[in-house]
This record gives C-alpha cells, sequence and structure tokens, in this order.
C-alpha cells in the first residue's frame, strides 16, 4: 500500500530580533493558546493520518505490540495498603479495567472509597491526582484533571453518606492538607497565564471559595509552592522553590488562628528542606558550598539563625543525600554514591550508621510511603532495570525486613535478563555511568541498541523496572540508560555541569557513551536508536544536529525544541520558573549559547536518522505547537529518506493519554516503530 505525502504546513514569515540577532520561524502561526484553530487542528489530523500511512505500507505490529504489552497484565491487581487511623487506604485494578478503583479496610470489612471508572465514563481525558482522607477518615479530597494541563478540580466526599458536599474549587496544584477538625483544607492555587503554583488558601468546607482565606502568596514569578502535611501531623508545610533556591513556611495545624512564619529566608543558592520532630527539627541543607547537602537539626527558637544550627551528617562531596525523613529514635537517608542509590538508618541519639545495601550491579531504590512520625515500621522500596518492583517493610527496632508489597507481571521470568553496568569516558575523559538490561544468548555485537536519557533539572534516572521496553527486549534489543550530566545521577556538581552555560556537556555525554557503546560490543552500529521526553526531547533534538547519522532512528516525546523562543515568552507556563536551568535570554551571553544548541533553531541540511515525535495538544509543560513547528522544518531539511513522523494526542497533557490500556497504545506505536525500522535494514 502506498502511503500519502507528508503533510506540508503554509509558511508564514515571522522575524523574532533579539541582542541585534534575527532568528526566521516560518511556522509560528502554529502557536494557537485557545487549540481551537481549525487550520491548526486540521494540520495536526493530517499529521497523525500521515503517520497511519506509514504504518499502514509496513509491517504494522501495533497490535501485535499492544497485546504483548497487556499480556504483562496479571488478572487483578492490588496496591500495598496505607494506614491512615483505623482504616488501611488501598487500590485494585483489573486487567481490563483503565483506571484505579479506591478501597479501605477496617477489621477485615472492605469499603469501596472512590470508583475512577466510573467519573472517567465518556470522558476523553480524566485523571485523579491525590485522594486524602481527613483525620476522621468520614470525608476525602481528591483532585481530578480533565484536560491534561495538571489544573485540578478538587472534591469532597463524605464517605459515609457516598455524596460529593464540595466541587468549588478549580485550577489547584491537585495537594490537599486538612485540618485537625475535618472541616478546613489547605489548597494551592495556579496561576491562570503561568500554571505556577503562587498562592495558597484556606477553605471551610460546604462554604462558598470567594469567602476562602489567603494564607500566603508567592510573588516571586521564579518560584512555585508545593504544600504538605508533616509526618508529626503538626505543621502545614509550605515549601517555595526554584531550580537553586527554597524556603519553607510552617503554619501550625493545632491552632486555627495561626499564621504561617519562615524556618530561614531564602538566598541564593541555598536549597533546604525540614522535617519536625517533637523535640527539634532536622533540615538538610546545602549553604556554604554544601552542594550534595548535610544534616543540621535546630530548635524552634533558633529558626531564621542558621549559624546556630548543628550539624548531624557532614556534607560529603562524593555522597549525595537525596531525601530524608525522621522517626522518634532514627533517621532514614536515601542517599547515592557513585551513582548507585543506597538508604542509611542513623540513630538520633549516638549517630550510629547502618546500612541497607542491594547486591544487582544497577537499580532503584527510595525511601516509599511513610506517613506517620510515631510509626514502628519503615517502608523502602526496590527494583532493577530485570526485577519488577517491591516495597519492604523494616521493623524500626530489630532491623528485620520482610517483603509486604511486589508489582506483579503476567508471562514474565527475570531469570531471562542480563543487567550490567558500565563508566564511559566522555570527551573530557569524564566517566559517565551506564545501565544495561537485554535478554540472556543474544549476540551483543549484533543486537539493536536503544539509549535513553535525560539529564535536566538534576532529575535522576535510575535503572528501574519498565514493562514498556520487554516487547524490544524479548526481540533481542538492548536497553542502554546513560546517566548523563545535568541529572544528579553523581552528585549536584554533576548537575551543574550539565545546564545554562554547560549544558552542552548534556548532550557531547549521551554521543560519547553511545559511540562508546558499540565500540566496547553492545549493538549493531546499522541499528542504533535513541530515546527521550520532554528534556530529553531537547537532547533527542540536539543531538541529532550534531550526528545526524550516528542514529538509525529516534523517539521523541513531548519534546522541548524551542529553547530560545519559550524561553523569551513569560507568558508561556513554567518559563521564569526554568531560567537558573536554561539561562535567561535577555542575558546575551546566555541567549547566544542557548541559541547554539536549540533543535529548531539549529536544524539543517543533513542526513537526519528516521524520527518519531509524539505530543498532546494539551500539554501543560511542553506546548504542542513546539514538535507541531519542529516536524516540519526538520522534514524539509532532511536529505535522507527516512521517514520524520508526529503522532499528536488531541486530548491528554504531558503523560498522553489517560487510562493505562491507552498509555499501553502509546507504548506500543514506540515499540512497532522501532522494530519496523530494524525490519527494514
Amino acid at each position: 500500500m502506498s502511503r500519502m505525502k507528508p503533510p506540508q504546513p503554509k509558511k508564514v514569515r515571522k522575524i523574532h530580533i533579539a541582542h541585534g540577532d534575527e532568528r526566521i520561524d516560518d511556522y509560528y502561526w502554529l502557536r494557537d493558546d485557545t487549540r481551537k484553530n481549525p487550520e491548526v487542528i486540521s494540520y495536526l489530523e493530517s499529521e497523525n493520518k500521515y503517520l497511519e500511512s506509514w504504518f499502514e505500507s509496513k509491517n504494522d505490529c501495533r497490535k501485535e505490540i499492544y497485546d504483548e504489552l497487556v499480556s504483562f497484565i496479571p488478572p487483578h491487581e492490588v496496591s500495598m495498603k496505607v494506614k491512615h487511623g483505623d482504616y488501611l487506604y488501598f487500590s485494585e485494578i483489573s486487567s481490563d479495567q483503565q483506571y484505579k478503583i479506591y478501597y479501605r479496610e477496617i477489621d477485615g470489612k472492605k469499603e469501596l472509597v472512590l470508583d475512577v471508572n466510573k467519573l472517567a465514563k465518556d470522558l476523553d481525558y480524566f485523571s485523579v491526582a491525590s485522594i486524602i482522607p481527613s483525620p476522621n477518615n468520614q470525608y476525602i479530597a481528591y483532585a481530578e484533571d480533565l484536560s491534561g494541563r495538571r489544573e485540578y478540580n478538587i472534591k469532597i466526599k463524605n464517605l459515609k453518606t457516598g455524596k460529593i458536599i464540595d466541587e468549588s474549587i478549580h485550577r489547584s496544584s491537585g495537594t490537599v492538607v486538612w485540618n485537625k477538625n475535618n472541616d478546613t483544607i489547605y489548597y494551592a492555587l495556579k496561576d491562570p497565564v503561568t500554571l505556577i503554583e503562587n498562592k495558597v488558601f484556606k477553605h471551610k468546607v460546604g462554604t462558598d471559595t470567594n469567602e476562602d482565606i489567603l494564607i500566603y502568596e508567592e510573588k516571586d514569578t521564579e518560584f512555585h509552592l508545593h504544600i504538605f502535611e508533616s509526618r508529626t501531623k503538626k505543621y502545614l508545610n509550605i515549601y517555595s522553590s526554584k531550580t537553586e533556591a527554597s524556603e519553607t513556611w510552617l503554619l501550625d495545624l493545632d491552632d486555627e488562628n495561626s499564621k504561617p512564619f519562615c524556618v530561614l529566608d531564602r538566598s541564593e543558592k541555598h536549597l533546604y528542606s525540614i522535617e519536625d520532630t517533637p523535640e527539634c527539627f532536622y533540615a538538610s541543607s546545602n549553604a556554604n558550598d554544601k552542594k550534595n547537602f548535610e544534616i543540621l537539626k535546630f530548635n524552634l527558637d533558633q529558626i531564621n539563625n542558621y549559624d546556630s544550627w548543628e550539624t548531624v551528617i557532614e556534607h560529603d562531596s562524593k555522597i549525595l543525600i537525596e531525601d530524608f525523613i525522621t522517626f522518634p529514635q532514627y533517621l532514614y537517608l536515601e542517599i547515592r554514591e557513585d551513582g548507585l542509590p543506597k538508604i542509611l538508618k542513623v540513630n538520633r541519639n549516638s549517630l550510629e550508621r547502618e546500612y541497607i545495601e542491594f547486591s544487582e550491579p544497577a537499580f532503584s531504590c527510595y525511601l516509599a510511603t511513610n506517613n506517620d512520625y510515631l510509626d514502628t515500621e519503615f517502608y523502602y522500596g526496590y527494583s532493577s532495570p530485570k526485577k519488577p518492583s517491591s516495597i519492604f517493610k523494616e521493623d524500626i527496632q530489630s532491623g528485620k525486613s520482610d517483603l509486604v508489597w511486589q508489582q506483579m507481571v503476567s508471562n514474565y521470568d527475570e531469570n531471562l535478563y542480563e543487567v550490567e553496568r558500565l563508566k564511559i569516558s566522555a570527551r573530557d575523559n569524564t566517566k559517565v555511568p551506564v545501565s544495561l538490561v537485554y535478554k540472556k544468548g543474544i549476540d551483543l555485537k549484533k543486537a539493536p541498541i536503544l539509549v535513553y536519557g535525560y539529564g535536566s533539572y538534576g532529575i535522576i534516572i535510575d535503572a528501574a523496572f519498565r514493562t514498556s521496553i520487554l516487547p524490544l527486549l524479548n526481540r533481542g534489543f538492548i536497553f542502554a540508560v546513560a546517566n548523563i550530566r545535568g541529572g544528579s545521577e553523581m552528585g549536584r556538581q554533576w548537575y551543574d555541569d550539565g545546564k545554562i552555560l554547560n549544558k552542552k556537556n548534556t548532550f557531547y555525554d549521551f554521543i560519547d557513551a553511545t559511540k562508546s557503546l558499540i565500540e566496547n560490543g553492545y549493538g549493531d552500529s546499522k541499528s542504533v536508536f535513541a530515546m527521550g521526553g520532554s528534556a530529553g526531547g531537547l537532547l533527542m533534538g540536539a543531538v541529532i544536529n550534531m550526528e545526524p547519522e550516528l542514529y538509525t532512528g529516534i523517539i521523541s516525546a513531548v519534546p522541548f525544541v524551542d529553547v530560545v523562543t519559550t524561553m523569551s515568552d513569560e507568558s508561556i507556563p513554567l518559563t521564569t520558573f526554568e531560567y537558573k536551568e536554561w539561562g535567561n535570554p535577555a542575558n546575551k551571553e546566555e541567549y547566544d549559547y542557548i541559541k547554539s544548541y536549540s533543535p529548531y533553531d539549529n536544524i539543517k541540511p543533513s542526513n537526519y536518522p528516521a524520527v518519531l515525535v509524539t505530543s498532546s495538544l494539551y500539554d501543560s509543560q511542553v506546548q504542542y505547537y513546539e514538535p507541531a513547528k519542529y516536524v516540519p522544518k526538520l522534514r524539509e531539511n532532511s536529505t535522507s529518506d527516512n521517514p520524520i513522523l508526529m503522532k499528536m494526542n488531541l486530548v491528554g497533557g504531558h503523560a498522553g493519554k489517560s487510562g493505562r490500556l491507552n498509555a499501553l497504545e502509546e507504548s506500543a506505536l514506540d515499540n512497532a516503530f522501532l522494530i519496523n525500522l530494524v525490519s527494514n535494514d
């Protein structure tokens, strides 16, 4: 079957001028903030039709891959049960269901809390962000998103009557904290333009939201808010942060008339977070160039007096402190050494240390749900590229651990797969960690290889289990995760070395890791693939501009590709929040540097590889028009015959469609694209 010609949207010349420099953007007109322009929608639909015609002209194995992904789903799944007062809360989902059903249990009796399948019925998109029970377990507050833009409506349900009693709060962050009297909630609202959380309100259940009381407002547009209840249940924690700085405010939940107070005034390049105990506060802090953080303690009368805080766990340039929680006798820390995670248990009195360590060469471990300071058990999670997720429970006093929950995967045997971890030398001799998983017995030198990367925001990409890649592994692919600079896998300096004016290190690391893998016998040089999403999509765009013939094909999901234009426009959601990540183009040095790698600005006639771009019309993080502009410009500059395709979800947001079966369709698309490219070699 012959396929249709690729769509060609019209060109409307748009000139951007900054610092005396001109940039031409022929596709700027594709930006439509209403998302209703018929011409724009028609073009996006034509790209979807073109993608379908490409698959129809090939060996369209999407249904085969989808069925295979479905086969990994067990008939029935039950989540870990989490204690809240006298109740245990959990979720269940059957293999034919798109969404979870939430329950609670007391004295062995199971009660329905929320059936998301019923809520989502007949809706194009539906997502529940959080379900928070009231202290007395009579009510739940839950947050729903109907578009994918993460603007959540908060609803309150009476669990005794089953009725919704309040549904008037819109455009929230999705997080709710209850007061002690079960009649009031605290929530954060997003700015309607930038979508940055910037206000915290107090709402009395059942009253008009016009009567809600503003208790905190963040006026710096580079900061955004996050609220949560402390594990002692004493405080509402208002955490305001940007990439390199943070500030914490506390509100006493025991006092209905209390006002929030600041723990420590913000300062540049100082990130801190706190945990309270009845005796004192603990903080992680990177002040005074303690990049990888140290742990300190202080009393209430020492707030805003950092110099008086006492160091409990000293800074170590080789160990990153990622997170920590407190219990009456112990601290538990999630740390990272040489790129590998560990869990550290520290006696609060003696400071004696114990490690929870793991034996696989590459893995993920983390602090799991530990909601209550007074718990006598500590929960932690574990997975590896071949081992599905597990949750363990440690008796805090004895130190004995037991498995309490494990992800079930049908038709899967972990013993069929091999995991490796390498250190690869980048061009400046920096050692870049790479984890690999593949099926035992394959010829590594002849195998297709898929290299995954991200490398931004200090986000750590762990070597965790991914069901979505099993069809590739089962067809002889090697899957590699490159922990490139821009993440924090090797500590915060690793992050600093991959952002703003060091951003190109991220791209060089990925390219060099790919080349080194091939040189060392991992993967066939004629079947080299790469994948990244969001900022990882920027990575994809940059590396194929730099090395267009290195890769056979790439998958670029919701890609951030028009960096100069976006970072120059404060009206675009999240722009100002990200100046410390990418730079501010108002500064000429930063403008020039961003322009030198921005994928959209650096497209030039080249033998580009096959490219699949995926996006969503209602994405609030990477606006749809970035990939929509990118694809036709890339296509017109490609001197190869390789396909350049785009799948635009006309519903859904940054994470794609809602519903897990719909998500499998998107994974099947990615898998089928790569499999077709291999079969066509």
